[in-house]
């Protein structure tokens, strides 16, 4: 088997639980998800199995859009709702949409973040997270992210008993980026603590949510033998990248991932990682060589059979 399956993860599992219950459900242990979604979070999330299983990293650089919520007056040791209250700052008076919005449009662009300590960045061999439930600190380095679109969705609502204020938003954002620390920097904007009170991911990989499947009707359609209504071609996670098709001559020269001159595909001038296909499929990934001038070679080889 093999393929991409856009899979919708309930709140509750891990990604990994998803890749769990799919491996016993495909019958294959060739089976990896494409990013990491925390069990309080419900979206899209891409699985891919067999040969497709290569094409991870790929869908993995796409941008992400979600669904979320920021909630002003305190703040969490996880920048989400299951943390324990590290902070608090009591919001005594509405703040205005206007406020709001200019705060989060200079979010947008490409930012700095510093990760959650709970999550899985390594610094110095250990995941931030094993340094945290330890009770253990430590620096954590300052990470680039890209912000596309930053939007308030919703009128915020104040509350006036419990000293806080909340609203929802869409973000379209770049492979890396904490939505979490986007929450908790947005109420620093404003002068407030804030976490991430909600959060659903209704893209990614190039899928929504309308085209994912749950664990549930995947595992009633492999019984009915039914695989192709759920699994999506390898070469979806490639798809943009510039494509080239080969001759039957030309896949020759490549289905083994030989070193080439630049020259070996007419009229095509590699400035950046190309697709090779063969008979309508990925067959590698080849770019410039770094550090043979004027050679090529392959970034990955996909298929040679």
């Amino acid at each position: 088997m093999e393929g991409i399956i856009p899979v919708w993860k309930p709140r509750g599992m891990t990604s990994h639980d998803c890749v769990f219950k799919l491996r016993k459900i495909l019958k294959t242990k060739k089976v990896g998800h494409s990013g990491t979604l925390d069990p309080d979070v419900d979206g899209v999330l891409p699985i891919c199995v067999g040969k497709a299983t290569k094409v991870i990293e790929y869908i993995q650089d796409s941008n992400k859009i979600y669904l979320g919520e920021v909630t002003l007056g305190f703040s969490t040791e996880t920048e989400d709702v299951s943390g324990a209250v590290v902070e608090t700052t009591p919001v005594l008076t509405e703040i205005s949409t206007k406020k709001i919005d200019e705060m989060m449009k200079e979010m947008t662009g490409e930012i700095t973040q510093i990760p959650p300590m709970y999550s899985a960045v390594k610094v110095n061999g250990r995941r931030l997270y094993e340094y945290a439930r330890n009770g253990e600190t430590v620096e954590r380095p300052e990470r680039k992210a890209m912000i596309y679109s930053f939007n308030r969705t919703t009128e915020p609502v104040f509350d006036a008993d419990l000293q806080q204020q909340k609203w929802s938003f869409e973000v379209d954002c770049g492979k890396g980026t904490y939505v979490r620390t986007l929450a908790v920097d947005t109420g620093k904007k404003l002068g407030y603590a804030a976490h991430m009170s909600d959060l659903t991911r209704i893209k990614s990989g190039g899928f929504t949510k309308d085209e994912c499947f749950t664990i549930e009707e995947i595992a009633l359609l492999m019984d009915l033998e039914r695989q192709e209504t759920f699994l999506h071609p390898l070469e979806l996670g490639v798809k943009d990248f510039p494509r080239v098709d080969l001759s039957d001559e030309k896949y020759q020269g490549v289905r083994n991932g030989s070193v080439l001159p630049e020259d070996f595909f007419e009229n095509v001038v590699v400035d950046e990682p190309i697709a090779l296909f063969y008979q309508g499929k990925i067959v590698s990934i080849y770019g410039k060589h770094p550090t043979k001038s004027g050679l090529l070679k392959p970034i990955k080889v996909l298929r040679n059979d």
